[in-house]
C-alpha cells in the first residue's frame, strides 16, 4: 500500500471534503482516504490507477491534481482581494461562468417582465432556461453524489427545490435561487481562500534560492540543491534561506515570523539562525545545518499543513451531526410535503389563502443547507493556529486549541522554563568586602576561583568562568587539578593548594570566621548553592549560585492568574530552592524534590482536580508529563525538533513571554466558535419553523443561508486579527 497526495480543486465547504472522502472510500484498490478542507489535500492509502481516481472525483464536480502535493500557495486567484478579487475567482471557474450567463439571462427576464413588451411565456421561458443554465453543474454534483456515495448532499437537495418550484410555476424564484444559491457557494469558497492566505503569506516567508560560497566562487542555487555542510553568503535585508549556523559576520536577524521576538536577534559567530527570517545590516555567511526540506519554517508550515487533521472535539461532533442532518431534512420536507395535505386535508398547491405544503418544503430544502454549521468551527481554528503561527507559537489544530482555552491549571517545570536553566554567580562575599560584590577582594576571589574552575565542566564551574569573563577578570591555570567526589575541587595556583568546596566540606576541613559561616547558611536557606574558597593558607570567601528565574516569569505567571488559571510548579530541586523560585515567581503552589515519573504522578492528580491540565516543559526532559497532561507545551521548540513533534503547543521562542496571549487567543477562538455554532443553529431553526408555517420565501430563504455561511465565516477569520 502506498501514501500519496493530491490537491483537489472547487471546495466550497467542509461538506465537499466528506463528498470526496465519502466517494473514494468504496472505490477498489482505496485503503483510506482523508481531505482536509483547508489545505484542499487529499490523503489517500491504497493502489488505484489515478485515471480512476481523477474519475470518480471530478463526478462530483471536483477537480485533482497529481503534480501538486496539496500546496496551498498555487491559487492565484485567492491571492486577490475585494470584488475585484471576487470577480476574477469566479471567472476562473467554470461552474461560476454558468451561474454568471445564468444571472445575465435572469436580468434580461427581469427586464422584459418589468416592461411588460413581450408575451409572459417568452418571459418565463427565459427564466427557465437562465435556471437550467446555472443549475447545470449543482445537479450534476447532487445526482453524482447520490449515484457514487450514496448520499443526499445539498446540491440535490437545491436541485429539488428549484425543480419543484418550476413545477408550482414560480418560475422567478427558480432561476433566482439556483443563482443565488451557485454565486453563494461561490463566495464560500472565496472567503475560505482568504482565510488561506495567512498560511500562504508563512509559505511565502521560503526563499527559493540562496548564495552558496565555494572558495572564491560564490553561485545561485536552489535552496533543495544546498547541502549539509555547504556555506552560503546572506545579503543585507534578505531572508536566511537555512537554518545554520554563524561562520563569519555580526548582524541582527529579525526573527519574529519563527519565534515571535519583536526586537532583532543579535547573531554573530557561533551563533544559530533560522530559515526565513530577514538579515540585519551586515553580511553573513551561515554553516548549513539542516537540508531545505527538514529546516525550522518547512517543519512549521507541514505541522501547519496537517493541523486541520487534528479536529477539534466540536468540529468532530458537528461532522457527525451533518453526516444525518441532510438526509433528515430531506425526509422531514418530504413529510411536510405530503402528510398536511394527506392527514389533514391541508392544500398541496398554493392556494389564495397562502402557500401550499408542497412551497412550504421546498423552502425547508432552501434553508436546510449545513454549510453555515460545517464551516463555524474550521474556519475558526485555521485562522486562530496561523495567528499564532505567525507570533512563534506553532498549536496542532483544533484539538489543542480548545484543550488549552479549557485549561484551569497550568503545571510549570523549574528549570529551564521559570527559570534560565543555567546557574548564575548571584553574589560574592569575603570578610574583607567593603563596597559590594565588585570590589576588589571579591574580584580576587572570583579570579582564584576561576583559575581552578577553568579545568572543570561542572554547572558551578561554568557560571564562575561565564562571570569571571563578564567582568574582565584575567585569571591563570590551576595545575595538579583534582575532583573530590561530592565535596568540590582543588588545584595548584602560584605554588598554593587552592581549594573550592560545599560549606558542609569547609565545615569539617577549615576553620572560617563565623561572619562567613552565618552568611553560606544565609544563602542555603534562601534556596542557593554554595562554594567557598580557600587559598593555601586562609578561607577567602564565599560564592553564591542561583538558577535566576526568568525576566517574564512573574508577569506571565501573573497574567495567568488574571485569566483564572491557577499555576503550580513541578521541581526535582530540594523543597527549599523550589520555595525560593515559587516566591520569585508568583506560582500558586510548588512541588519539589521529584523525579521524572513523579512528576507524571503530580500530574494526573492534577487532572482528577482540575479537569483539563496544562503542562508547559522544555519538550524534551518532560516529554512524558507533557504527553499526560490535557494540552502538552514546549517552549524553545525553534531549535528542537522533538519538541515541534511531541508538544500540542510549541513556543518557537526560548522563552514563556507568549504563553498569556496564547492562552487568550485560544479563549478567544473557542468563543467565536461558540458563537458561530449558536448562530447557525439558532438562525436554521427560525428559519425552518418560517418555512414550515408559510412565513418565509425561498428568496428571502437562499438569502438567509448565503447570510448565515458569510456571517460565520467572518467572524471566525476574526481570530486572525484579534
Amino acid at each position: 500500500m502506498t501514501t500519496r497526495e493530491f490537491k483537489i480543486g472547487k471546495m466550497d465547504c467542509p461538506g465537499c471534503a466528506h463528498e470526496v472522502e465519502s466517494a473514494l472510500a468504496n472505490l477498489e484498490g482505496v485503503r483510506s482516504a482523508r481531505v482536509d478542507y483547508f489545505t484542499n489535500t487529499l490523503h489517500l492509502i491504497g493502489d488505484v490507477d489515478f485515471e480512476r481516481l481523477r474519475q470518480r472525483v471530478e463526478a462530483l464536480d471536483k477537480t485533482v491534481d497529481h503534480d501538486s502535493a496539496a500546496n496551498p500557495g498555487t491559487d492565484d486567484a485567492a491571492r486577490l482581494s475585494g470584488v475585484v478579487g471576487f470577480w476574477d475567482y469566479l471567472r476562473g471557474r467554470p461552474d461560476s461562468r454558468l451561474a454568471i450567463a445564468g444571472g445575465a439571462l435572469l436580468l434580461a427576464a427581469i427586464a422584459l417582465d418589468i416592461s411588460q413588451l413581450p408575451q409572459p411565456e417568452i418571459t418565463n421561458l427565459i427564466y427557465i432556461l437562465a435556471m437550467l443554465v446555472a443549475i447545470k453543474p449543482i445537479a450534476l454534483s447532487g445526482f453524482n453524489a447520490l449515484r457514487v456515495s450514496r448520499e443526499f448532499n445539498i446540491n440535490l437537495l437545491m436541485t429539488i427545490a428549484a425543480l419543484g418550484a418550476l413545477a408550482l410555476g414560480e418560475f422567478l424564484e427558480a432561476a433566482t435561487v439556483i443563482f443565488l444559491f451557485a454565486i453563494g457557494e461561490a463566495l464560500e469558497g472565496y472567503t475560505a481562500d482568504r482565510a488561506r492566505d495567512s498560511l500562504r503569506s508563512l509559505i511565502a516567508l521560503k526563499p527559493a534560492t540562496a548564495l552558496r560560497v565555494h572558495g572564491d566562487l560564490v553561485e545561485e542555487v536552489p535552496v533543495e540543491a544546498l547541502k549539509l555542510g555547504d556555506r552560503i553568503r546572506v545579503l543585507p535585508g534578505e531572508r536566511i534561506p537555512m537554518d545554520g549556523t554563524v561562520l563569519a559576520g555580526l548582524s541582527a536577524v529579525d526573527q519574529a515570523h519563527i519565534t515571535g521576538e519583536s526586537l532583532p536577534a543579535p547573531k554573530a559567530s557561533g551563533d544559530d539562525v533560522f530559515a526565513g527570517s530577514i538579515n540585519g545590516e551586515a553580511t553573513l555567511e551561515i554553516h548549513v545545518s539542516r537540508l531545505s526540506a527538514d529546516n525550522t519554517l518547512s517543519r512549521i508550515i507541514e505541522l501547519l499543513r496537517t493541523a486541520q487533521s487534528r479536529r477539534a472535539p466540536s468540529q468532530r461532533l458537528i461532522d457527525r451531526f451533518a453526516h444525518v442532518y441532510t438526509p433528515a431534512v430531506a425526509l422531514t420536507a418530504l413529510a411536510v410535503a405530503f402528510l398536511p395535505p394527506v392527514v389533514f386535508g391541508g392544500s398541496f398547491w398554493d392556494s389564495p389563502e397562502g402557500p401550499g405544503w408542497l412551497y412550504r418544503a421546498l423552502a425547508m430544502l432552501v434553508i436546510a443547507c449545513p454549510c453555515a454549521l460545517v464551516i463555524s468551527t474550521p474556519v475558526t481554528v485555521i485562522s486562530a493556529v496561523t495567528a499564532a503561527a505567525r507570533r512563534g507559537v506553532l498549536i496542532k489544530g483544533g484539538a489543542a486549541l480548545e484543550a488549552l482555552a479549557g485549561a484551569k491549571m497550568i503545571a510549570f517545570d523549574k528549570t529551564g522554563t521559570l527559570t534560565r536553566g543555567q546557574l548564575q554567580v548571584a553574589d560574592t562575599y569575603t570578610d574583607d568586602c567593603a563596597d559590594g560584590p565588585d570590589c576588589e577582594p571579591c574580584a580576587d576571589l572570583l579570579a582564584l576561583a576561576a583559575s581552578v574552575e577553568a579545568q572543570s565542566r561542572h554547572p558551578f564551574a561554568e557560571a564562575i568562568l561565564r562571570t569571571a569573563k563578564e567582568r574582565g577578570l584575567s585569571y591563570g591555570s590551576a595545575s595538579a587539578v583534582e575532583t573530590m567526589t561530592g565535596h568540590g575541587l582543588r588545584g595548584e595556583v602560584a605554588g598554593k593548594r587552592v581549594t573550592i568546596g560545599s560549606h558542609r566540606y569547609f565545615d569539617a576541613e577549615f576553620d572560617h570566621t563565623a561572619h562567613l559561616c552565618d552568611v553560606a547558611a544565609r544563602i542555603e536557606a534562601g534556596g542557593q548553592s554554595v562554594v567557598m574558597v580557600h587559598d593555601g593558607d586562609n578561607v577567602r570567601g564565599v560564592i553564591a549560585l542561583a538558577d535566576a528565574p526568568r525576566e517574564e516569569s512573574r508577569a506571565v505567571v501573573a497574567a495567568l492568574g488574571d485569566m483564572d488559571i491557577h499555576s503550580v510548579m513541578l521541581s526535582g530541586d530540594n523543597n527549599t530552592v523550589a520555595a525560593s523560585i515559587a516566591e520569585q515567581t508568583g506560582v500558586d503552589h510548588f512541588l519539589g524534590e521529584l523525579l521524572p515519573q513523579d512528576k507524571v504522578m503530580a500530574v494526573e492528580k492534577l487532572l482528577v482536580k482540575h479537569g483539563q491540565v496544562a503542562m508547559v516543559g522544555d519538550g524534551i526532559n518532560d516529554t512524558p508529563a507533557l504527553a499526560r497532561a490535557t494540552v502538552g507545551i514546549a517552549m524553545g521548540g525553534a531549535g528542537s525538533a522533538q519538541a515541534m513533534e511531541t508538544a500540542d503547543v510549541v513556543l518557537l521562542a526560548d522563552g514563556l513571554a507568549q504563553l498569556p496571549a496564547t492562552v487568550r487567543r485560544a479563549c478567544f477562538a473557542r468563543r467565536l466558535i461558540r458563537q458561530n455554532i449558536a448562530l447557525s443553529f439558532g438562525l436554521k431553526a427560525v428559519f425552518l419553523l418560517l418555512a414550515v408555517t408559510g412565513n418565509v420565501s425561498m428568496l428571502v430563504a437562499v438569502f438567509a443561508d448565503m447570510g448565515m455561511s458569510l456571517a460565520v465565516t467572518l467572524n471566525g477569520m476574526r481570530a486572525l486579527k484579534k
